[in-house]
């Protein structure tokens, strides 16, 4: 393979600190990288409270926890989106309500979301696809008159920001990921971030098995004991280390993604202007980080054409999510609230590029000219 789909970034200090930490003699959740990354969060998007996870998923069921999901409840999220989005709302026995998306930003249609609001309804969780802000301010209004939770599935959304405001502060709580997948990687990892009062006390007792532990280490009590539901949901020493020389160099990184990015968009305007692709859009109200740079196709058989084309020349492009509510496990577990029809047309006409920080402008300009190639004399 010539061009992969993803090669994760590089950052100056990652083996550096990763000696520091086993120097250290503290490799669990609470040593001194792990607060830095906290710091981190709490002080650049900015938010109440951090907590570094083993991954985005766990960040996800933190935050299901927190928001106190059972049986019967309700919560309201796009089709589009990787499982962990619906699975940690199954796991605990509340029901996926799946909506549609926004056909400019494949991101959560705001008006399905009012439209799906019951009695039942406990949480809304907005996926920021592709690093690109969903309408938060207008979720957050739905949310607040209806005296609903916001999660942020922003898994992508790191760097990334909505009106100013950076993804991942707009809700009540907020999910990143750290995959090495992702734009700021240390293998596996997540964070949930918590901007509402009322949740941090709780959380601190949540993320260490539902104990006062943390109280115990502060002095307050002569011994700690099991108060709450709760789990491990603490990221060892090591991927921290790494993650706090990835998250200080974060700016760099987006940057140098979004220089392909950029490339891309730019060497495929002839083709969008021919009626032949539509590249995906970044509303002027959002500041995006170019995780992903997708377009679609005018029909699922030319995607498929495509990709065949690319990767006989080396080139690893991939489609994204089949559409969870068409999922075995979305049929189980999950309901449809209204139309599917963007999601369903969108998904099977979607392409993705390869993209990574360390991508040169030689790899994009050759991608782009197998992409054109391909629609000469088409």
């Amino acid at each position: 393979m010539k061009i992969p789909f993803n090669l994760p970034p590089k950052s100056s200090n990652e083996e550096k600190y990763i000696s520091q930490a086993i120097s250290n003699k503290k490799l669990s959740g609470e040593g001194q990288f792990n607060k830095k990354c906290t710091e981190w969060f709490n002080k650049n998007l900015p938010t109440l409270m951090t907590v570094i996870t083993p991954s985005c998923t766990s960040a996800l069921e933190m935050a299901m926890v927190l928001a106190d999901i059972g049986p019967g409840d309700e919560v309201i999220l796009p089709s589009f989106t990787f499982t962990s989005t619906a699975n940690v709302v199954a796991l605990y026995g509340a029901i996926p309500v799946f909506v549609d998306v926004d056909p400019k930003t494949m991101n959560i249609d705001v008006d399905a979301i009012a439209k799906a609001i019951t009695a039942r309804t406990r949480v809304i969780m907005p996926v920021h696809y592709a690093g690109v802000g969903c309408e938060m301010d207008k979720i957050m209004d739905l949310a607040n008159k209806n005296n609903i939770w916001v999660v942020e599935d922003a898994a992508q959304g790191i760097f990334a920001s909505y009106k100013g405001k950076a993804l991942g502060a707009w809700g009540h709580m907020a999910a990143f990921s750290f995959h090495e997948t992702k734009n700021i990687v240390c293998g596996e990892g997540g964070a949930l971030t918590i901007n509402d009062p009322r949740l941090v006390a709780r959380a601190e007792i949540v993320r260490d098995k539902g104990t006062n532990r943390q109280q115990f280490l502060n002095g307050q009590v002569d011994k700690y004991t099991w108060q709450d539901k709760g789990s491990s949901y603490l990221l060892s020493e090591l991927s921290a280390a790494f993650l706090l020389s990835q998250l200080e160099e974060g700016e760099k990184i987006t940057a140098r993604r979004m220089a392909i990015w950029k490339q891309y968009y730019a060497g495929m305007a002839d083709l969008e202007a021919a009626g032949k692709v539509q590249r995906m859009t970044v509303p002027a109200e959002a500041k995006a980080n170019a995780h992903i740079f997708y377009f679609l196709l005018p029909t699922m058989q030319t995607r498929i054409e495509l990709w065949t084309h690319l990767k006989e020349a080396g080139i690893q492009s991939t489609f994204h999510y089949v559409p969870l509510h068409s999922a075995p496990a979305g049929l189980k577990y999950g309901k449809v609230s209204g139309s599917m029809a963007v999601t369903d047309d969108h998904s099977a006409r979607l392409l993705r590029l390869p993209l990574w920080a360390d991508m040169t402008a030689a790899d994009a300009q050759f991608v782009l000219d197998e992409v054109n190639k391909f629609f000469k004399g088409k």
